[in-house]
């Protein structure tokens, strides 16, 4: 049986460890949609590749929190958030990406 003592520790790292911001290096955070066009979208697709449903289209400056990216048949794909709202998630090619 856990002594009363050790509990309040425990709880306090359950806390920790799950109020964690994940990586940090040069793949993430805040990015900026460029390259795309004045009369094109650049597509927020639910997956990191072509095949992958169209969420919605972005804009030249559109603001983004880069998550992760991988690489899929030679292609990095990043995960983002909108920044403006953050629970629209998905991938976009890094290709249109700032350096940010």
């Amino acid at each position: 049986m856990m002594k009363t003592t050790c509990l309040p520790a425990l709880l306090a790292l359950s806390l920790v460890a799950a109020c964690g911001t994940g990586p940090v290096g040069p793949t993430f955070g805040r990015t900026t949609v460029q390259n795309v066009g004045s009369d094109d979208l650049l597509k927020l697709r639910a997956g990191p590749g072509l095949g992958f449903k169209v969420i919605l289209g972005l804009p030249d400056g559109t603001r983004l929190i880069r998550r992760d990216c991988v690489t899929e048949l030679g292609q990095r794909w990043c995960r983002v958030a909108l920044a403006d709202a953050p629970a629209i998630v998905g991938y976009v090619s890094d290709d249109y990406l700032t350096g940010d």
